[in-house]
């Protein structure tokens, strides 16, 4: 949802478009950061948005628009502009944002534009190119500051000011031996305060926190956050330096993983379904809707077979949808939980049996406590002492198992690596609903004698 202030960009430049106020749109428009123009973007036309792009006098503000636009509407305006305006704007964007717009397109056209990129921006994106795109490697910035650590500190403020000063992550100085191995890093702060003559290796920190090209993306954020450092150095087999993740990357790593996560355990996949087509985003529900609809064939089997009970005690229907609904919401809650601590790491696998066992009690005890309420709701209505335990008996099973389920799947996907945020999307909530009414026809034909 649109905040305020971007609902009124929003209408105020498809109102100065409808006028054709060209004037006052390009004073808008150059005079509004790029991360706004990108979302002005989304409700445009590709004419429309190539009108806006016109535009823009800064080249480099332009690599920025391109960036914070979503995989669709990047793909469909590049299909619009010419080969050498695209590579204009992305020779002065940063290389892992090239690579990762570059991934976007179909082979033959990121070929081409590798083709007419300088030879120097080209080979550092194909580099980068060869990682899968959510690993360390993938993500990195090859644009980083590294020195000898025989160096003096006099000689390294001297090569920043002439041969960095447009360097992007410009806080940290990585000191590498004579192999280009990483050996230590230190701070702007810690080279101006000490003496000028003094080398590198004496007051660079030696303990750093580094981590492989093959890295997951979501390891390398969790180790931004654990230690609060502004960007990871990347490192190869034999230790060389080659790149780091930066603190923005990091952020937007957080905000993918979280969206990817939230999407599956809705049963959406793991793509924006919001900027999708229609097409698109019902061939992307269908498959895991698929699961919800086996589940309620296989609860309509499970009724039809106590069918006899049910004929003679027509009110034990009743009390279906909230069994379910009880089960259904308490292994959607421990799931939920487990996969978030996972995610974070406040979870470790290795602590299967205490998390599962925990969620088992906290389901029976829950069980209890709304098995009491609900069998005192049915002998109030119906009088009936058997059909009240019945169903008391049945929401205890019913919400245990589910704490169960919801809590132990997720530990058993991390286990074999496979994403546990899978675990509460419609597979687990509907085997739980299952489970819910066997458990509930089972436990009231046995109570009421039939």
């Amino acid at each position: 949802m649109l905040n305020k202030n971007n609902r009124i960009l929003v209408e105020s430049i498809k109102r100065l478009l409808r006028r054709g106020a060209t004037t006052n749109l390009r004073k808008i428009v150059n005079k509004t950061h790029a991360a706004d123009l990108s979302i002005v973007f989304r409700s445009l036309s590709v004419a429309k948005q190539l009108q806006l792009l016109e535009m823009i006098r800064d080249t480099e503000k332009k690599g920025i628009l391109f960036s914070e636009l979503d995989e669709d509407t990047f793909a469909a305006l590049s299909n619009e502009l010419e080969l050498e305006d695209i590579v204009e704007v992305l020779e002065q964007m940063p290389s892992d944002d090239v690579a990762d717009l570059i991934g976007r397109l179909p082979e033959e056209k990121s070929d081409a534009i590798l083709e007419r990129m300088k030879k120097e921006g080209s080979e550092e994106i194909e580099g980068l190119l060869k990682y899968d795109d959510d690993t360390a490697g993938g993500i990195m910035v090859t644009d980083f500051i590294a020195m000898p650590q025989d160096l003096t500190a006099r000689k390294a403020i001297e090569r920043i000011q002439t041969e960095y000063h447009d360097v992007e992550m410009p806080f940290y100085l990585y000191v590498v031996d004579e192999y280009g191995k990483l050996v230590g890093v230190c701070s702007l702060r810690q080279l101006v305060v000490v003496a000028p003559e003094t080398p590198l290796k004496q007051f660079m920190t030696r303990d750093v926190f580094a981590v492989g090209t093959d890295v997951d993306q979501e390891e390398v954020a969790n180790l931004v956050e654990r230690y609060d450092i502004l960007a990871v150095p990347v490192v190869d087999e034999n230790h060389r330096l080659v790149g780091i993740v930066t603190v923005d990357d990091v952020i937007d790593i957080f905000r993918e993983e979280a969206t990817e996560d939230i999407l599956k355990m809705a049963g959406l996949g793991e793509g924006y379904i919001e900027t999708q087509n229609v097409f698109r985003s019902t061939r992307t529900r269908l498959p895991w809707l698929l699961a919800s609809c086996a589940g309620g064939v296989m609860a309509f089997f499970i009724i039809g077979h106590f069918e006899g009970t049910l004929h003679r005690f027509a009110f034990l229907a009743a009390f279906i949808p909230v069994i379910m609904g009880m089960g259904g919401n308490i292994g959607t809650q421990s799931s939920t939980i487990v996969v978030r601590g996972l995610a974070t790491g406040r979870l470790n696998i290795r602590d299967i049996w205490s998390v599962v066992g925990k969620e088992l009690s906290v389901g029976l005890i829950l069980g209890l406590v709304y098995g009491l309420l609900l069998g005192s709701v049915a002998q109030l209505q119906y009088s009936t002492v058997m059909l009240a335990l019945a169903v008391c008996l049945a929401v205890v099973c019913s919400m245990s198992v589910a704490a169960l389920v919801g809590s132990c799947v997720p530990m058993l996907l991390a286990r074999i690596n496979i994403d546990p945020a899978v675990a509460t999307g419609p597979f687990v909530t509907t085997s739980i609903d299952i489970i819910s009414v066997y458990f509930y026809f089972s436990i009231a034909t046995r109570f009421l004698g039939i």
